[in-house]
């Protein structure tokens, strides 16, 4: 039970330096390692620094960094200091960067020396901006994170923070447009560490982990900032945009126990026929993949490849983490699991009204680490968090022994005939075919007006390219595997699936593409 007054700081970094854990390496980079005892150290300079530069207490501090072991010193040190760190996307636009910067009114940010440039442009004239301090280097006339953090004196007092206080944000990835600030509290971060981290995915004090997908969202946060500050283990960080290469190169070098990543970087690796088991971890344990729906496909050619699970877990930026994984030692493909324990889930019709087992719904989740909204986004809140209960907009079916499997995206079903079809049903059918690496699928119009699905399609280095050819097999196939209405009336290959950061296609810009 967490107690009313709580700083979060104090069990995720305090507390390893009186269980004796000071010595024992916490984060690794490219660059540098940092010892529980020196990342505390350098997270208790974080309050004074930041008093320094004008921040006081609730006053939020935008993040924009690359995954360095500055990214948790500064989170953790905002956080200690009762100052809340807004975490951003590391590849937006300027456009993008302004109006994160805007709609949080960030006192400070802090920005990594290679994305100086746009976020310096984006700033420009914002009224709460006080300053830009740059890490790791940059030109001169700017405050570096280095020298500031050298002049402070370290030990203070963690903040005296309430449990329901506002402790850090993040933004939602922007699949259906404009991002949402989400807003958590102090007292959920425990929470999503133990039920998701310790108890289900089994983190351990001995594990060395290795998440590829980012700190600025929900996955990342939970897989690196959290989980295994928890139980005290290493975790190490790559700066970065991940390919299986160096993906490879860092599994080989640092040989950790847990993987994070992305089923679209799984599913490169599984393209590269360099990224072998031999070549790897020699110490994994557990594979682990969120942020998108993995397809079957996938994980069964990883699983042959590789002699390792991927285990699928279903998480938002609005749960904070995962609250429904597959079991570690029961994954079954094409399912998303069950519900993390601490969590309870109900599928719901329109009406907000229960249905049976066998049959769609939308997926509400009873989370005890639940945001405590969306910044300014009052319409937007009330719509996503009824009472207890959060409504993910996902669609699912739950079995009778009680697995749930995906059929995406509330507003991305339309019917064909009358029918109802989930876009991924027919996307993990095309990615089932050996010539398809991605796919995505969205409703479009014939020429008498009716629904009808259109796929998109990254194809598999050795394709075949006769796409008159392929396509037809690749409906063929689709009518084999699920239905003869659900084939894609329409095929267009793409070098690349449109996406956010985290990995999840951006269906509004391939609709856009159809015309309609």
């Amino acid at each position: 039970m967490i107690q009313r007054d709580y700083n979060a700081a104090v069990d995720f970094i305090d507390r390893h330096i009186a269980e004796g854990r000071a010595s024992k390496t916490a984060y690794i980079d490219p660059a540098r390692n940092l010892t529980y005892g020196e990342l505390h150290s350098a997270v208790t300079r974080v309050a004074p620094m930041l008093a320094r530069l004008g921040v006081e207490r609730e006053n939020r501090v935008a993040l924009i960094l690359l995954d360095t072991v500055d990214f948790p010193v500064l989170y953790w040190g905002a956080v200690r200091a009762g100052v809340v760190p807004v975490l951003m996307n590391t590849r937006l636009t300027v456009d993008q960067y302004r109006y994160l910067l805007e709609d949080s009114r960030a006192k400070v940010a802090f920005v990594s020396s290679a994305l100086l440039p746009a976020v310096e442009e984006a700033s420009a004239g914002l009224p709460d901006l006080r300053e830009i301090v740059v890490v790791g280097g940059g030109p001169p006339g700017r405050p570096r994170l280095e020298t500031l953090l050298s002049a402070e004196a370290e030990g203070g007092a963690p903040a005296n923070t309430c449990a329901d206080e506002v402790a850090f944000w993040l933004y939602s990835s922007g699949t259906t447009g404009a991002p949402k600030g989400v807003m958590h509290a102090h007292g959920s971060m425990p929470l999503m560490a133990e039920h998701a981290g310790r108890r289900r995915i089994g983190y351990r004090e001995d594990d060395i982990v290795f998440s590829a997908a980012k700190l600025f969202f929900a996955y990342g946060v939970g897989n690196a900032l959290l989980c295994p500050l928890w139980v005290g283990a290493t975790t190490v960080l790559y700066p970065e945009r991940p390919t299986p290469r160096t993906v490879f190169e860092t599994l080989r070098t640092f040989n950790p126990t847990l993987f994070f990543a992305v089923p679209t970087l799984y599913a490169a690796i599984l393209g590269d026929p360099e990224c072998r088991r031999d070549n790897g971890s020699r110490d994994w344990r557990i594979c682990f993949s969120a942020g998108e729906p993995l397809p079957a496909p996938v994980g069964r050619a990883w699983k042959e490849r590789f002699g390792l699970d991927i285990v699928n877990g279903v998480g938002s930026s609005e749960a904070g983490h995962l609250f429904m994984t597959n079991l570690p030692d029961a994954v079954e493909y094409g399912t998303s699991g069950v519900p993390v324990d601490g969590y309870e889930m109900e599928l719901r019709d329109e009406a907000g009204r229960c249905v049976a087992d066998g049959e769609l719904g939308e997926l509400w989740v009873k989370t005890p680490t639940c945001a405590i909204g969306y910044w300014n986004q009052l319409a937007r809140t009330r719509r996503a968090f009824v009472g207890e209960w959060l409504r993910t907009g996902d669609k699912y079916l739950r079995r009778s022994d009680g697995v749930f499997v995906y059929h995406g995206r509330a507003d991305d079903m339309f019917k064909v005939s009358g029918i109802w079809v989930s876009p991924f049903e027919v996307e993990d059918a095309l990615v089932s075919h050996p010539s398809v690496r991605e796919a995505a699928v969205v409703p479009a119009r014939d020429e008498d007006g009716l629904i009808k699905p259109r796929a998109f399609i990254v194809l598999c280095a050795a394709a075949a390219q006769d796409g008159g050819q392929l396509f037809e097999e690749l409906k063929s196939h689709v009518k084999n595997a699920i239905g003869p209405w659900k084939y894609p009336r329409w095929i267009n290959v793409l070098d690349e699936l449109p996406k956010t950061s985290s990995g999840k296609v951006q269906r509004y810009l391939l609709r856009d593409m159809t015309g309609d």
